[in-house]
């Protein structure tokens, strides 16, 4: 999926607030993920996934600041993620659906901090940067 100019833009403006406050943002996705999707809990068995948790607020960051260094390299995302890519395909082997079903609940998390429902365009515009981050991060699995 090709992202416009204009859906850079729109994904620029509606990141800076969420790259501000990665721990509350990373937190609220991961508890979002995990109370809608049990199953993604699997993979962090030694984590405390009780709500605002130190565990979730430390890993919540870290998926936020690797999306944030996507969202500052909109031009070579494959490139910002390839590492994340290598790791998750070949150490970690989370399953891919996981990072579909993970910016679904992102996405939810950055319209509740925005007072309701996102405009068409900006949700059309997050929803192609967010599935372009999910391929990439697949791409090793094969």
């Amino acid at each position: 999926m090709v992202l416009t100019e204009e859906d850079k833009a729109r994904v620029r403006a509606s990141w800076v607030p969420v790259s501000k406050n990665a721990e509350l943002y990373g937190a609220e996705t991961l508890t979002r993920l995990f109370s809608a999707h049990p199953t993604t809990k699997t993979y962090f068995p030694h984590f405390d996934l009780s709500p605002g948790s130190h565990d979730l607020k430390a890993h919540g960051k870290k998926v936020i600041d690797a999306l944030t260094e996507a969202v500052n390299n909109l031009d070579d995302v494959a490139g910002a993620l390839s590492k994340l890519s290598d790791l998750h395909a070949q150490k970690l082997r989370v399953d891919p659906v996981n990072f579909k079903l993970l910016g679904q609940c992102l996405e939810v998390t950055i319209a509740a901090h925005n007072g309701g429902p996102l405009k068409p365009e900006v949700i059309l515009s997050l929803d192609k940067f967010l599935d372009l981050a999910s391929k990439l991060l697949v791409s090793r699995y094969r």
